[in-house]
């Protein structure tokens, strides 16, 4: 018997590939599936199960066009309606996989499909759980995106999730490994740990949502305590989970097209596309196309691709490092964003050839940051409250990435003022966008507040009002 961990650092997402004895089950795998076909083969054993653990709202999952390419059924839990054929469990119905055998165990609460699935070996003994979101490393999954179906409410949610926890999860012995579909960094959790495999008896001594003295009342209020709004994009990849979308393959050809310098102008002229740029922060920053937007490849990019942009259908156009035009286009598929135009053939070092109009980005040191910082100095932090309340420039405002949008009116018009991020990656970001709507006199700090705290530049924590 054998599990593989597959594990996607941008979308802090797991896929699992079990194989026994040639048969080989996949559990929520990436949109791009050829991997998952050309590992079976390569160990001369065929797929014969993918497994979906619910309708997942942050990435489009390759279960049906996995299902196409090998003709294995797609299984979800109970009460899950998807729009395409696929098998609907039962409650504790079996799979057998060749020496071992998988359970589907319903576990409702993060959606009401959810469905953990336990891995028994050869002697039958529970080995591993597959627990979705329904199941994370020191958090469990937030009950909150699916209750815009019915009239179920977030509590209701949060109660189905305390007993799915308690009557089919924690039961389970305290050697049998959990195997989550996020890890740290995913929007569908709160405190996610680093770590992407752990035992079920670690997890019970430090989840705070597995304390054998929790009462109900309790669970529901941690849980449902300190939710962020969930990120736009969710509703439309929960919608194409449940009713298919194009093969990549597809996606692919329409979007991995070159675009020499005065037809690429030609269409940011005449459509309604946005020029996103995901080269560096800091190539951004030395030069870029007017009014375009960077989220850069080598950060959480899809996400926060689904997070700023509003609609999945908006037509993009790539201006990407030369050689990582597919991954762009990949990436963005993984979000459901379908509808690249193509990309700048050459990159951006093209585009000044051409002549053709650039801006750049005013950037400064931490170094020189200090030098001119004062007390009527206006600063901006684009980081997450979280991260803003515990520690942060004195009398910074705090205006996180995510909700740019809210705060475009606190941005002063008619002098200059600092934006930082953590590391600097997130504060090009919202520059971008401000410098897109017109906002240009942003100055941005390198290094952001990582060296900001190695400075002589004061800092204050949030002190709560209750303590004063």
């Amino acid at each position: 018997m054998t599990v593989e961990q597959i594990y996607t650092g941008c979308l802090a997402q797991g896929a699992y590939y079990i194989e026994s004895n040639g048969e080989v089950a996949i559990i929520d795998p990436l949109r791009e599936v050829q991997p998952y076909i050309d590992k079976a083969q390569k160990q001369n054993a065929k797929i014969k199960y993918i497994f979906e653990t619910h309708f997942h709202a942050d990435f489009v999952s390759g279960h049906v066009t996995l299902a196409k390419k090998t003709g294995a059924p797609i299984i979800f839990g109970p009460n899950a309606k998807p729009s395409f054929e696929a098998t609907i469990a039962k409650d504790f119905q079996e799979f057998p996989l060749g020496d071992c055998t998988i359970i589907a165990l319903h576990t409702p609460g993060h959606t009401m499909e959810s469905t953990t699935y336990l891995l028994r070996d050869k002697n039958g003994k529970d080995h591993a759980i597959f627990s979705g979101d329904t199941l994370f490393l020191g958090d469990v999954g937030r009950p909150d995106l699916a209750q815009k179906l019915g009239n179920i409410t977030i509590e209701d949610l949060a109660d189905y999730l305390y007993d799915s926890l308690r009557e089919k999860i924690m039961p389970l012995a305290d050697d049998v490994i959990v195997y989550p579909a996020h890890g740290a960094g995913s929007a569908c959790g709160k405190n996610m740990m680093k770590e992407t495999v752990d035992s079920l008896g670690n997890q019970k001594k430090m989840n705070y949502a597995l304390r054998a003295d929790m009462t109900k009342e309790e669970f529901i209020k941690e849980v449902t305590d300190g939710l962020l709004p969930p990120p736009n994009y969710f509703p439309d990849n929960v919608r194409l989970n449940k009713e298919g979308y194009d093969d990549i393959s597809e996606v692919l050809k329409r979007g991995v097209n070159p675009l020499s310098p005065e037809i690429f102008e030609m269409f940011a002229k005449q459509t309604s596309a946005i020029v996103l740029d995901v080269r560096h922060q800091d190539d951004f920053v030395k030069g870029h196309i007017p009014r375009s937007i960077f989220i850069g490849l080598d950060g959480s990019f899809a996400p926060w691709v689904g997070a700023l942009i509003a609609d999945i259908k908006q037509p993009i156009l790539l201006i990407t490092p030369e050689g990582r035009e597919k991954e762009a286009v990949t990436r963005l598929s993984r979000v459901g964003f379908d509808h690249t135009l193509g990309f700048l053939k050459g990159g951006f070092n093209a585009w000044k050839k051409a002549a053709k109009e650039y801006d750049t980005m005013s950037s400064i040191s931490t170094a020189n940051f200090q030098e001119v910082f004062n007390k009527n100095s206006q600063v901006f932090d684009v980081r997450k409250e979280s991260e803003f309340k515990s520690e942060h420039v004195l009398d910074a405002k705090n205006t996180p990435l995510d909700y740019l949008n809210d705060h475009l009116s606190e941005f002063p018009n008619d002098k200059p003022f600092y934006v930082h991020c953590a590391g600097g990656y997130r504060s090009v970001i919202a520059a971008s966008i401000l410098k897109s709507r017109g906002i240009h006199n942003i100055i941005n700090v390198e290094g952001g507040f990582k060296t900001i705290k190695e400075t002589d530049i004061p800092v204050s924590a949030f002190v709560c009002p209750s303590t004063l």
